[in-house]
């Protein structure tokens, strides 16, 4: 039996897997989860002895088979909730996460089949994430940080890697949300901020802001 927490982890390495690929840090979880450095130990203990990871000291840690198709489950579960409250009930892109954090761990596949088919088999999320399959299949992108993107070079934002409730809510100020289109006009040495046009206006965003923007070039 795979408890909430151990579901709530399994979905974190899961997440940065993706995004970083390679073996996961237990300083990468610990950031992800917002939790202490031991509590992150404490349950990379628990989910071994489960067998839900390979883990090595110093060298990082992985989804094991088991570890892996249930931490896909829990991600497509995730990310149909986001999609479906976006969609169909009109929430913000900012203000789902933390709903999604509680409707996921609802056990019923039956349920998420139907959302899936009701929702016309997404592949991404309001997010721009891959919405796993039913088989376990994750869909990809050919997309880049906004803040690797070639000076004058234009994209659209396929995607955010940052699914934090103010960083999506000042995408929303900025006027950048999935579909807008970018282009890259200035990049300021000293701080590595970027000019950039967003929908005929020019804007000033930090290589923070940049880097967590995923942008297919156009």
């Amino acid at each position: 039996m795979i408890t909430l927490t151990e579901e709530n982890y399994l979905k974190a390495i899961l997440s940065i897997s993706l995004k970083e690929g390679g073996k996961v840090s237990t300083n990468a979880i610990s950031k992800e989860i917002g939790t202490s450095a031991a509590s992150v130990s404490d349950m990379i203990k628990k989910l071994q002895e489960k067998k839900l990871i390979n883990y090595q000291k110093y060298k990082g840690l992985e989804l094991s088979e088991e570890g892996k198709k249930n931490a896909i489950n829990i991600l497509r579960k995730h990310r149909l909730w986001e999609t479906f409250l976006v969609n169909n009930l009109k929430f913000n892109w900012g203000e789902v996460h933390e709903l999604a954090e509680q409707l996921e761990h609802i056990k019923s596949p039956e349920l998420f089949d139907r959302l899936d088919s009701y929702l016309g088999f997404p592949k991404f999320d309001p997010h721009g994430e891959p919405i796993p399959s039913k088989k376990g299949t994750i869909p990809s992108r050919n997309t880049i940080p906004l803040n690797k993107l070639k000076l004058k070079n234009k994209g659209v934002v396929l995607g955010v890697t940052l699914d934090d409730k103010s960083f999506l809510n000042y995408l929303t100020q900025l006027k950048i949300s999935i579909g807008t289109n970018i282009e890259l006009l200035e990049k300021i040495s000293f701080d590595k901020s970027l000019n950039v046009k967003i929908e005929e206006k020019i804007q000033h965003i930090s290589n923070e802001v940049a880097k967590h923007l995923l942008i297919k070039v156009i």
